[in-house]
């Protein structure tokens, strides 16, 4: 009873909030508007996808990439931290909650509003696509509607994980900031300097060695594209790997990573917050 009324007060809690209700509509109007022009990149013109297809795929994988994980740690950077900031926690465990209850409660409300914000983005694409393509890839677009969520989940993990390690919201927004930075963009830096430092600018016809092939692949956002790959082989048509090279993990790996960031991020949630000192 208890971690229900911690999922049912944070859902509330962060389903009214006014950065979440602005993103939310950014959110929608980009992926509608993505799919309202049925894009297709010029170099992939001459593939054997039909076009709208390759228009549905790509105008769902462009809201993707640059708001799910950020909707992701910004619901869930502030999920311990701005309790412990506000006082607020001493409240919520007064009550017969554990400290594990908190975590979780806190993991499943957030990521039942991902869902809303996801789901509400993906239906504008949807009417889009029934409204106005030849035709819709309606499988397709179901399982990439799933992964979407499971891969915004995993931030929200992160986020949370994050969260327990900071004692004020202002930290854990900078803090928040950084990893958005770390996974959008520096990950790939700190691969291509790896690159070229160990194999040149330009690697050699065996490619780059394995061991940065799997560095590459750790990164969620990147597993995320293995994962894609492995169910809907059509993506292959849109994504490319950033890394030269001739070996590639199983596309089935990128489950396994979003998998391991989720499990390990919500338990260091965790154990960080049942030893902290609440005081």
């Amino acid at each position: 009873m208890s971690l229900h009324a911690v999922v049912w007060k944070d859902f509330n809690d962060s389903i009214r909030s006014g950065s979440f209700l602005a993103t939310t509509l950014l959110f929608v109007l980009v992926s509608g508007f993505w799919a309202a022009i049925q894009h297709v990149p010029q170099m992939y013109s001459n593939s054997d996808v039909p076009t709208s297809t390759l228009a549905l795929l790509n105008s769902m994988g462009q809201p993707m990439a640059f708001f799910v994980p950020l909707l992701g740690l910004g619901l869930s950077y502030g999920a311990i931290a701005g309790e412990r900031d506000s006082g607020s926690i001493m409240f919520l465990l007064s009550l017969p909650n554990s400290r594990w209850d908190v975590v979780l409660g806190k993991f499943i409300g957030r990521c039942a509003v991902l869902t809303f914000a996801i789901l509400s983005g993906y239906s504008a694409v949807g009417v889009f696509a029934l409204a106005t393509y030849e035709s819709f890839a309606a499988i397709k677009f179901l399982l990439y509607t799933v992964l979407t969520i499971f891969y915004g989940a995993v931030y929200v993990a992160i986020g949370i994980g994050f969260s327990s390690v900071m004692k004020s919201q202002h930290t854990a927004f900078i803090g928040a900031a950084g990893l958005y930075a770390l996974f959008q963009l520096g990950w790939d830096v700190v691969t291509a300097i790896l690159q070229t430092i160990t194999v040149g600018y330009i690697p050699p016809e065996s490619g780059a060695p394995p061991w940065l092939i799997v560095v590459h692949a750790l990164n969620p956002t990147a597993a995320v594209g293995y994962a894609t790959r492995a169910i809907i082989p059509t993506f292959d048509e849109l994504m490319s790997y950033p890394v030269s090279a001739t070996f590639h993990p199983p596309k089935w790996t990128g489950f396994a990573i979003l998998t391991a960031w989720l499990i390990l991020s919500l338990g260091f949630g965790y154990l960080r917050f049942q030893s902290a000192d609440i005081l």
